[in-house]
């Protein structure tokens, strides 16, 4: 979403929504911070949430396998290494409609500021990148409220690969698109599958206008430039 967005956003859903929800009470801000595993998003949540608590914002956060109802599940699931890719498209859907509907609208409507380390967009990518209809899931998630900024942090993805080693000393399998036999090898498997992501997003862009961040650059740089970004979002009525 670009500055000219935040301007005139307005509460809205991006489909049919939920039934009986009053979006003019959704008075709190939704902030989402995407990218892959290895991008810093997490950390750049982190130093967010420390920032906005420590000036007075209430946050909530939320993102990917957290909630009560199939996370545990899930979880199991995609150890086995066998999901199909329709059903592990409905697994996270389920996973995020329940956190919707339980976390993020209830949030919304206390005034709180939900930072979703992750939401609709990285879900649509890997299923897009997995050769699910496009269409599909844009009615799939027409549930999802609009977020009020989206920041999605673009690292290249042999720097992914780098990253992801240096903290886990190992790649993991879904991340690596290994399920899509892109290559045997799970190094070669990871880039092919990052870079496949990339495109996704930037297809996704189009569509969703979120704001695209160098994630090459130092962690502070990154952390000054959301902050002043956010600092708009903040200061909208």
């Amino acid at each position: 979403m670009n500055d000219s967005d935040n301007k005139n956003h307005l509460r809205c859903f991006y489909g049919h929504g939920i039934p009986r929800v009053k979006l003019e009470e959704l008075a709190g801000k939704l902030i989402v911070v995407e990218g892959a595993d290895g991008s810093g998003r997490s950390t750049q949540i982190a130093r967010l949430v420390d920032w906005l608590e420590t000036g007075g914002h209430p946050t909530v956060q939320v993102g990917l396998k957290r909630s009560t109802l199939v996370s545990k599940e899930l979880e199991q699931a995609q150890k086995g290494n066998i999901l199909s890719r329709t059903t592990l498209s409905l697994f996270y859907a389920t996973d995020f409609a329940d956190q919707l509907e339980n976390i993020i609208l209830p949030a919304l409507k206390a005034g709180f500021i939900v930072l979703a380390d992750r939401y609709i967009y990285t879900l649509m990518a890997r299923d897009m990148v997995r050769g699910v209809d496009e269409a599909w899931l844009k009615n799939l998630y027409g549930i999802a409220v609009k977020p009020d900024a989206v920041f999605y942090l673009s690292v290249q993805a042999q720097e992914l690969v780098q990253r992801n080693l240096s903290k886990n000393a190992t790649l993991d399998y879904w991340e690596s698109g290994m399920d899509l036999g892109l290559s045997r090898d799970m190094f070669d498997s990871f880039v092919k599958y990052q870079t496949a992501m990339q495109a996704a997003f930037r297809k996704l862009q189009k569509t969703y206008c979120f704001t695209i961040i160098d994630g090459n650059r130092p962690v502070s740089s990154i952390t000054k430039e959301l902050r002043k970004k956010i600092r708009g979002v903040l200061a909208e009525k």
